[in-house]
């Protein structure tokens, strides 16, 4: 199998890495820390370059990629730690609006987010979902004139810096069942609509989404009404493997850097990187980063796939290993530097709590590996009764051939 990138795929990460060097040093991400948290000027060079239509095929309106495109951008922006919503607004809520949405709905909606006029968001995990993501308590009740959604939805990323929000609600059936659940597409600032911001442990905006009889016209529910869930859990799956390669970025920036420290940094009249325990803990960081790597390329893989079963159970795997992955490198990067590691003002610490945030979002390692449980145990009852079935079908060819005899 060829890992190698295409001419222009390597084209894309060459300009996305010169991008994060030139614009997105350590310096100029505190800055952004101690202000809103995000830069309008980067989102529009996000536009401009292409990154926010970058994973998407030209039928799609984007510019001829897919999921490595956007694997490749992730990956680059993980490494700087970036701030703005790449993930939640470029892959989940395009990746969820793409699903679900009619032809009108998309010439109307994709189009100014790949230009970066409008950052929309998937709001879909609530606090007692706990990981399943068929769980959906938000109501969406029936007006005379549209619906009014009731509930809230927590821990949006990037929600604070949002025109607009991609909300699952459901429109029927009990909380947990796959049938019922709609989208529909909420502005900021509707009557009804309440963000609550605050910032997760790597720095960037988050909110919880307040939904108090927000009262929508009928055009805004995005698509057919009571089956979104599919649609859902493909634009969770594509979070997931980008927020995968983010985490890759980030490790392998922790694990050189980690290195370079080693290399200057000098005890007892010799470097650090003489230290045949410290070359061994190295070792151990960089095979778990390319262990990560193998299993982003996994993830990526899935996502080319037509049977949903083997993509979600792909891609929790991939969650699950490369969380605990990020977990042990970032933990031992912070380790190895000492007492820097553990302040502000160093870079390797800021790395290791986008690595912790990578691990627990959208489910920590624990919830995806049960996934992977499950889904391989369904996987396999499915495939045992497909062979079943070919070996019923071929022995009734068998019999329909066969001489009768007298």
């Amino acid at each position: 199998m060829d890992f190698s990138l295409s001419p222009e795929q390597q084209a894309l990460k060459d300009s996305a890495a010169r991008f994060v060097e030139r614009e997105y040093g350590f310096e100029a991400r505190n800055a952004l820390l101690r202000g809103d948290r995000f830069s309008a000027q980067h989102w529009a060079t996000f536009a401009e370059l292409g990154w926010l239509g970058a994973g998407l095929s030209e039928e799609e309106g984007g510019f001829g990629g897919g999921p490595i495109e956007t694997a490749i951008v992730a990956e680059e922006l993980g490494r700087a730690l970036a701030l703005e919503p790449f993930a939640p607004c470029a892959v989940m809520g395009v990746r969820a609006l793409l699903a679900q949405a009619s032809e009108a709905q998309r010439e109307a909606l994709i189009e100014p987010i790949i230009s970066g006029e409008s950052i929309c968001v998937l709001a879909h995990g609530e606090r007692a979902g706990r990981g399943e993501d068929a769980h959906v308590a938000v109501k969406a009740a029936k007006s005379n004139d549209g619906y009014k959604l009731s509930g809230r939805k927590c821990f949006v990323l990037g929600g604070p810096h949002a025109d607009a929000f991609v909300v699952s609600a459901r429109t029927s059936g009990q909380t947990t069942d796959r049938r019922g659940v709609s989208l529909f597409l909420v502005a900021a600032d509707a009557q009804g609509v309440d963000i609550v911001p605050y910032h997760g442990v790597d720095g960037r905006m988050v909110c919880d989404l307040v939904l108090d009889q927000a009262a929508l016209s009928a055009d805004a529910l995005i698509g057919e009404e009571g089956g979104a869930l599919d649609a859902v859990e493909l634009a969770l799956d594509h979070g997931l493997a980008s927020l995968c390669a983010e985490a890759v970025g980030a490790m392998d920036a922790a694990l050189w850097m980690t290195r370079d420290y080693l290399q200057t940094r000098s005890q007892f009249g010799v470097t650090l990187n003489t230290f045949q325990a410290l070359q061994h803990r190295m070792a151990d960081m960089l095979v778990e980063t390319e262990l990560a790597r193998s299993m982003l390329y996994r993830a990526l893989a899935a996502l080319e796939t037509d049977d949903p079963l083997k993509r979600r159970m792909d891609v929790a795997a991939a969650k699950a290993q490369i969380g605990e992955a990020g977990h042990f490198v970032g933990a031992w990067a912070v380790q190895l530097h000492g007492a820097i590691g553990t302040t502000e003002e160093h870079p390797v610490g800021h790395l290791y709590k986008r690595l912790a945030f990578v691990r627990n979002f959208m489910g920590a390692s624990d919830v995806h590996l049960a996934r992977f449980a499950a889904w391989s145990a369904e996987a396999k009852a499915q495939d045992a009764h497909g062979q079943a079935a070919r070996a019923g079908r071929k022995a009734d060819d068998r019999r329909r051939t066969s001489p009768v005899s007298d």
